[in-house]
C-alpha cells in the first residue's frame, strides 16, 4: 500500500452517526457526522429508527470518502465501531425492521429481568453479565412476543436479529453478511464467552429460536464487501468492536493490567485482564476485550451512569453555568475542604452497587453554598466514583499503575488532576482523543495486513499531557470517606 492509504471508521453512537478516514498514522484526514432522532414512546422506553440510523451512516461515509478522495487518501478497507446492547430485529427477505431499534438505556424488560433473577447466577457465569435490561436478550424476546406476527416470522427462520453493528453490515454487504464479532456478543446475555458460542440454554430461557442470530466472528476478520456502487469502489469490511472494546483497543491497552477510561455522557472503565475471563466479586461486568488469531483476550467493565451528564443538569437541569468550560473555572476557585458532595445517581448508581432505584443526592449544603460548589462538587463526583471502580478492580485481583482517559470530560485539566489525586495513579491523555473510532480503525487494519502487529500499532501512539499525583494524602483520606458516608446514606434513602 502507498503512503497515501487510509482507513474509513464507521462509529455509530447513541445520539450521531459518524464517518472518520484515518492514515495509519491515526492522524484525521476526513470526518462527518450526523445526528439522529430519539424516541421516547413511553415512560423509561428509549428507541431509534433503524432507517435513520442507516441514512446518516451512509450519508457520513459518502461525505468522508469523498473528501479523502479529494486530499490524495486512497481508503483500503471498513472498520466498525457501534453503540452496545442497542436491538434491531429486520425481515431477511425484505431487510426492512419490524419495528424501531431498542437502546441499551431503554428500561421496558425490566419486570421480565426481575421474574427470572433466580436464573442469574447462571446467566453470569456463562456471560459475565448481570440479569438487566441494558443487556440485548430481553429486548429480543421483547420483540418477538410484541410485534404482531414476529414470533410466528422467527420460528419460520424468515427474521434477523443483530446488535448496530450487525444491522450496518447487512445493508452494506446487501444483505450478503449475517454477522457480528466476540464483543458485541459478548453483550447479549446470549453468548457463552467462555467457549465463544450461542449458548442453546440461554436461548431457551430468553425464547429465542437460534435462526435468528448472526454468525460471530473475530474483531479483526473478514466481514464481507460494500455492495457493488454503494461507493466508488466496492471495499472489505475488516474490524468491528462495540464502542468501549473499541476505545480500549484505541487506547492500545494490550497488556493484562491496562485500564482505560471513558467520560462522556457516563463512564465506562475497562481494565485488560489477559486470557482470564476473571469472575468480580464487587458486581463489575466480565466482558470479551477483543478476539485476535484465534486468541481471546477478556476484561472487567465498570459503568458509571452519569459523569458528562452531571454537568449537563447543571446546564440544562438547573442554569447553574451556562457551558461546561464554566465548570473548570468554579471549581479551581474554592479549596479541598468545601464540604459539599453530590452522589448523582439521576439514572440510578452503575457498579460496583447496581441500585437502579437511587437517586441523586447533595450533601454538606449551607447558606454559602454557590454555583462553585455544585460544579467541583459534580467533577469531583465523577472521580470518585472511578475511585470505587478502582478499588473493586483491585479487589478483585488485578491493579493498574496508570488510567488511560479519554472522551469530551477528560479535555478539562482540573478533573484529570483531580483523578490522579484520588486513585493515586499517574493519568494519561492522548494527543488523538479520537480513540473509539481509530480502535475499529486499527482492528480493520490488522486484518488488512496494514499493520504487523499490536506493537505496530502500539508506536503510533502519542500522549498529550500525563497528570501525576499531588495532593496531601492526609486531606484524600478524609474526602473519600465522607464520599463513602454520602454514598452509603444515598443507597440507605433508596432502599426506605
Amino acid at each position: 500500500m502507498s503512503a497515501s492509504s487510509g482507513i474509513l471508521s464507521i462509529d455509530q453512537g447513541t445520539t450521531s452517526s459518524r464517518a472518520i478516514v484515518f492514515a495509519l498514522d491515526g492522524t484525521k484526514v476526513a470526518s462527518s457526522q450526523k445526528e439522529f432522532t430519539q424516541i421516547y414512546p413511553n415512560n423509561a422506553w428509549v428507541e431509534h429508527d433503524p432507517e435513520e440510523i442507516w441514512h446518516t451512516t451512509l450519508e457520513t461515509c459518502k461525505a468522508a470518502l469523498h473528501e479523502a478522495k479529494k486530499k490524495g487518501v486512497d481508503v483500503a478497507g471498513i472498520g466498525i465501531t457501534n453503540q452496545r446492547e442497542t436491538s434491531v430485529v429486520w425481515n431477511k427477505e425484505t431487510g426492512k425492521p419490524i419495528y424501531n431499534a431498542i437502546v441499551w438505556q431503554d428500561r421496558r424488560t425490566a419486570e421480565f429481568c426481575n421474574s427470572i433473577k433466580d436464573q442469574e447466577s447462571k446467566v453470569a457465569a456463562k456471560t459475565g453479565l448481570l440479569l438487566d435490561p441494558y443487556f440485548s436478550a430481553s429486548k429480543l424476546k421483547w420483540l418477538l412476543d410484541e410485534v404482531e406476527g414476529a414470533r410466528e416470522l422467527a420460528n419460520a427462520g424468515k427474521l434477523a436479529f443483530g446488535t448496530i453493528d450487525t444491522f450496518l453490515i447487512w445493508r452494506l454487504t446487501g444483505g450478503k453478511k449475517h454477522v457480528t464479532d466476540t464483543t458485541n456478543a459478548s453483550r447479549t446475555n446470549l453468548f457463552n464467552i467462555h467457549d465463544l458460542k450461542w449458548d442453546p440454554e440461554l436461548l431457551e430461557l430468553f425464547d429465542v429460536p437460534s435462526s435468528v442470530l448472526p454468525q460471530v466472528l473475530e474483531s479483526s476478520d473478514d466481514f464481507g464487501m460494500t455492495e457493488a456502487g454503494m461507493f466508488s469502489a466496492s471495499l472489505p469490511i475488516a474490524g468491528v468492536a462495540g464502542d468501549q472494546q473499541a476505545a480500549l483497543f484505541g487506547q492500545c491497552c494490550f497488556a493484562q493490567g491496562d485500564l482505560k477510561s471513558t467520560y462522556g455522557t457516563g463512564c465506562f472503565a475497562l481494565l485488560n485482564t489477559g486470557s482470564e475471563a476473571l469472575k468480580s466479586k464487587h458486581k463489575l461486568l466480565t466482558t470479551i476485550a477483543y478476539t485476535l488469531n484465534g486468541k481471546t483476550t477478556y476484561a472487567l467493565e465498570g459503568s458509571i451512569f452519569t459523569a458528562g451528564a452531571n454537568i449537563q443538569w447543571l446546564r440544562d437541569g438547573i442554569g447553574v453555568i451556562k457551558n461546561a468550560k464554566e465548570s473548570k473555572v468554579l471549581a479551581e476557585s474554592l479549596d479541598y475542604d468545601h464540604g459539599v458532595f453530590l452522589v448523582p445517581g439521576f439514572a440510578g448508581l452503575g457498579a460496583p452497587h447496581w441500585d437502579p432505584h437511587a437517586r441523586a443526592s447533595l450533601y454538606g449544603m449551607t447558606r454559602d453554598t454557590s454555583q462553585a460548589h455544585f460544579a467541583r462538587a459534580a467533577l469531583e463526583a465523577v472521580c470518585y466514583q472511578t475511585y470505587d471502580l478502582q478499588q473493586a478492580m483491585e479487589s478483585d485481583g488485578i491493579a493498574s499503575s496508570k488510567v488511560l482517559v479519554d472522551g469530551g470530560m477528560v479535555e478539562n485539566d482540573w478533573l484529570c488532576q483531580f483523578l490522579s489525586d484520588m486513585l493515586q495513579v499517574d493519568i494519561e491523555r492522548p494527543y488523538n482523543m479520537e480513540t473509539t473510532a481509530i480502535g475499529a480503525a486499527y482492528l480493520a487494519g490488522l486484518q488488512l495486513g496494514l499493520y504487523k502487529s499490536l506493537d505496530d500499532i502500539a508506536s503510533h501512539k502519542k500522549i498529550e499531557k500525563r497528570f501525576t499525583p499531588s495532593i496531601d494524602k492526609g486531606i484524600r483520606k478524609k474526602l473519600l470517606s465522607l464520599w463513602q458516608k454520602a454514598v452509603e446514606s444515598t443507597l440507605a434513602f433508596s432502599r426506605g
